[in-house]
């Protein structure tokens, strides 16, 4: 007779698996590569340090400060349905 409960685990099956994808997403958009020397967006120099400390770095701080504001505003949606989903 189903009773209509998950099985043992489910929940924490369904919480590491939003941790990894989200922990995916973030490493899918690293940079990869050779630094720039210069900005993709702005053409100002990207300073040594910077170009040191975040291999691959393609934006200065400015224009990647503004990327990032524009992909947390287009973040999604959580697509397990779960209550913080629900809460937004």
């Amino acid at each position: 007779m189903a009773g209509g409960f998950a099985k043992d685990g489910a929940v924490q099956e369904q919480i590491d698996a939003s941790i990894t994808d989200e922990i995916n997403r973030a490493r899918s958009r690293l940079p990869q590569g050779e630094s720039a020397l210069c900005c993709d967006d702005c053409d100002k120099a990207i300073p040594e340090a910077r170009r040191l400390a975040v291999p691959g770095v393609r934006l200065c701080i400015a224009c990647q400060e503004l990327a990032d504001k524009a992909q947390t505003a287009s973040a999604g949606y959580n697509r397990r349905g779960s209550k913080d989903s629900q809460l937004r």
